[in-house]
């Protein structure tokens, strides 16, 4: 991932108001975050901890989504629909997503299973075990990786997509 100002991923939102976008609490850290090693940008609103986001790339540029983020109570042993590492199980939470547009306005919502602390890229890029890399471990980390990458676009596009 390209590293992003400020103002860019500002501007990246989709499902939220300008002045919603204004507000929000971004990542103190954006300066020293390893974008390279970053397959989408997300966390958790400090000031606000029911309130997350993302901002993923899409073709030649990004798109952020705000998320409803859950309480404590309801994060389970699951599998992240997005790096789908099945290692890192116990801390996976349900996100939901107003739609984009007219239809997020009239209440419509989109859920996913995501990794809480948003640490998918963390997850795609660990070392693969004898099991799953077989003859090729380098393959299964570019696997892993291509394959949150589509997860995670394709659920941007739902977010955006027309009901």
């Amino acid at each position: 991932m390209l590293p992003l100002t400020e103002q860019q991923i500002r501007t990246s939102f989709v499902n939220c108001s300008r002045r919603e976008a204004a507000q929000l609490t971004l990542p103190s850290d954006l300066a020293d975050l390893r974008w390279d090693r970053l397959d989408y940008l997300g966390w958790i609103d400090r000031k606000a901890p029911l309130r997350s986001s993302v901002v993923v790339p899409v073709d030649d540029g990004v798109v952020g989504v705000t998320l409803r983020a859950p309480e404590v109570a309801s994060r389970r042993r699951a599998v992240c629909a997005w790096c789908e590492d099945v290692y890192a199980t116990d801390d996976v939470s349900m996100y939901v997503a107003r739609r984009a547009g007219a239809a997020g306005r009239n209440g419509d919502t989109l859920g996913t299973l995501v990794c809480t602390d948003f640490v998918c890229s963390r997850n795609v890029r660990r070392k693969p075990t004898l099991v799953e890399a077989g003859q090729d471990p380098a393959g299964v980390v570019q696997r892993r990786i291509e394959t949150l990458r589509e997860h995670s676009v394709r659920f941007v596009r739902e977010v955006l997509r027309e009901s």
